[in-house]
């Protein structure tokens, strides 16, 4: 049982670098740190403001390159918010933003469906609208395949990084690497999919797609709905894992290696002197440091926007219900995709995770029992059985999410200040990445992939025919 107690959250207070030489993608094939984790050149104090699977992974990678590392949470320990009850799934190749084409009149469509993958709530919201006035401009065949062509890039990464800090510290998290099956209900669906497999071929990136029997061979569970199956796209290199068990474990190990974590300290203002953050005010007073991190996930822009940098990370509710198995050999034994429902159904040792759906209502943590119903009736309908439904767990997180899909990690106008937000539903698969790629840009070294479009500066871009923002005074 979960106890939802610490999920009350508090209220928060209101208040570019050119492309490396031998920047490479890395394909899905494994990326090798010859080098290994050697000390930066100048160490720093860093100070990483939010505990959830992106700060954490950040501290690991920044306090293995020999700086010294702060992480401020307001919570009472890591990975209480969007990374306590995610997927589970650790998906490159299922990586995609929601901003494609034919989503506009999809959504028209779900708004009269009982259990449909995205709602929009209708109360009125400037940021809400403005958000999603920028995604419907995402909504186009070019823009689709160069948004996720580059998330395939930084999750295949990820991947890559997270296989390499398994082997070297033996960290465990209900992990299994038995690929994703994106599944489809309807042959429709079958032939929508050959979007993704294109840019799953141009970036190398290995997939199988299978009829209905190579669907109940991949995951017999599903052998007494096969009916329902048209056909299916496994991705043999996805992964799968508890976040939170993940996040937990990784943090025990930066503090062993030296990283301090201040806990229940709520983060109000970041101050600026002369172009570069002075230091950032917190319930607990001043917190000076040579470069800061912001990795707040949906909480970023309230604290970036009184410095001048519109962030355009908007919150996207998901659900989840964790149920335990009760029937092997009805379960799932990796992760399965419900392309009907955009719901992921996931094998976590003896539990089963079903999460998905995206809610567009602000910053409401309500628990709608309709998005359980949701959830529930798509593991029921596709693994009849497997799990004890009596028993469930029902949560609600905010998902960080851009318009394009793909995060922001890197710098940000501020000189010392470095990004590492809007993972949207894909924090856990691009967490190790993430953080690997901003330790790399913040302590000066050549990052092992193209990162230039996925920072901050790509709306810089957009916004430059605009007046500039003149931040707050310090």
């Amino acid at each position: 049982m979960f106890d939802h107690s610490p999920f009350r959250r508090k209220n928060l207070p209101t208040a570019f670098l050119s492309r490396p030489q031998n920047a490479r993608k890395s394909h899905g094939k494994k990326v090798s740190f010859v080098h290994g984790f050697q000390p930066a050149e100048r160490p720093m104090k860093i100070v990483i403001l939010g505990a959830g699977v992106i700060g954490v992974t950040s501290a690991w990678y920044l306090s293995r390159q020999g700086h010294q590392v702060t992480v401020i949470d307001r919570q009472s320990a890591p990975a209480l918010e969007t990374s306590f009850a995610n997927a589970g799934e650790v998906s490159p190749g299922y990586s995609a933003p929601w901003a494609a084409p034919g989503i506009p009149l999809k959504a028209m469509k779900w708004m009269f469906q009982k259990h449909a993958p995205l709602v929009i709530q209708p109360r009125p919201d400037f940021a809400k609208l403005s958000w999603m006035a920028k995604m419907l401009m995402n909504c186009t065949a070019d823009a689709y395949h160069v948004n996720k062509s580059r998330m395939v890039r930084l999750a295949e990464y990820s991947r890559d990084c997270l296989g390499e800090l398994r082997a070297e510290t033996g960290i465990s998290y209900d992990e299994r690497t038995q690929g994703t099956l994106q599944l489809f209900r309807t042959q429709k669906q079958v032939e929508g999919a050959a979007k993704d497999i294109e840019v799953l071929r141009e970036d190398g990136v290995a997939f199988e797609v299978l009829d209905r029997a190579g669907c109940v061979a991949a995951e017999p569970g599903l052998a007494a709905s096969a009916d329902k199956i048209a056909g299916g796209l496994r991705l043999p290199g996805d992964e799968t894992g508890d976040c939170f068990k993940f996040t937990n474990r990784l943090a025990d190990m930066a503090a062993a290696a030296g990283v301090e974590f201040r806990w229940g300290v709520s983060i109000r203002r970041i101050h600026t002197e002369m172009g570069r953050v002075a230091f950032v005010e917190t319930s607990e007073g001043r917190v000076h440091a040579d470069a800061f991190v912001l990795a707040m996930g949906s909480y970023s822009p309230m604290l970036a926007a009184p410095l001048g940098i519109a962030l355009p990370v908007y919150p996207l509710k998901g659900y989840s219900i964790t149920v335990p198995v009760v029937d092997e050999s009805r379960a799932p034994v990796s992760t399965v995709m419900d392309e009907t429902y955009k719901i992921a159904i996931t094998r976590l040792g003896d539990r089963i995770r079903v999460g998905g759906m995206a809610e567009i209502a602000g910053f409401d943590l309500s628990l709608n029992p309709k998005r359980q119903a949701t959830l529930t009736h798509s593991v029921e309908d596709l693994f009849g059985g497997a799990g004890d439904q009596s028993q469930a767990q029902f949560w609600t997180g905010l998902r960080p999410m851009t318009p394009d899909g793909t995060p922001i990690v890197g710098r940000s106008p501020i000189s010392n200040l470095f990004l590492n937000t809007g993972h949207g539903t894909l924090g856990w698969t691009m967490s190790c990445g993430s953080g690997r790629l901003l330790a790399d840009i913040i302590s000066g070294r050549a990052p092992e992939i193209e990162h230039t479009d996925l920072g901050y500066a790509r709306y810089e871009r957009k916004r430059s025919a605009r007046p500039a923002f003149r931040p707050v005074p310090a």
